[in-house]
């Protein structure tokens, strides 16, 4: 018994064109490549989504911070508003009162002109000067004397107090006119 070579036979043979991959072979490759853009473009669409997510998130913080900040900034004016008329008492009292009340109102006004001062609380005294309606009402008006421009605020009937620029409460005023 001897060993034969076996020869490939031309059946056993490959023709080239099997060789190559076929069509059914290079169709998995190309969905891979779909999918993979497709799997892409997804993400850069949830990144971009996400990044404006973010981004309106960020605004409504910074928004309710500033109508926090404002909130708070109308809660102190308003509390500061409804005080003023206690220095105004406090001012007519130490006009019809003894020496010894004298200076214990006095002394209750200027702690009471401390807190105002550190609440950025400044007061409204245009006596002499123009007459500004936006930091003063007219409430009465007397013709100008001789020499005096109409126009001028003659006295101060209520004081007017401003906050940060922001009128608290106007001057009421004497206006030559």
């Amino acid at each position: 018994m001897s060993e034969e070579v076996k020869q490939p036979l031309p059946e056993d043979l490959v023709p080239e064109e099997q060789a190559q991959p076929a069509p059914e072979e290079q169709q998995p490759a190309e969905d891979l490549q779909q999918q993979l853009a497709k799997a892409q473009a997804e993400s850069a669409d949830y990144k971009d989504k996400w990044m404006r997510c973010a981004a309106e998130f960020d605004n409504f913080r910074k928004r309710n911070e500033a109508t926090r900040r404002t909130a708070y900034a109308d809660g102190k004016a308003d509390i500061l508003l409804k005080i003023l008329p206690v220095g105004d008492n406090l001012e007519r009292a130490l006009v019809h009162c003894d020496e010894n009340t004298k200076k214990g109102i006095e002394m209750v006004l200027r702690s009471f002109r401390k807190l105002l001062e550190e609440e950025g609380v400044e007061e409204i005294c245009p006596v002499g000067e123009e007459f500004d309606p936006t930091f003063c009402e007219a409430v009465m008006s007397e013709p100008a004397a001789e020499g005096v421009e109409p126009g001028y605020v003659k006295e101060v009937f209520l004081k007017g107090y401003k906050r940060g620029g922001k009128v608290l409460r106007f001057a009421q005023v004497k206006v030559t006119g």
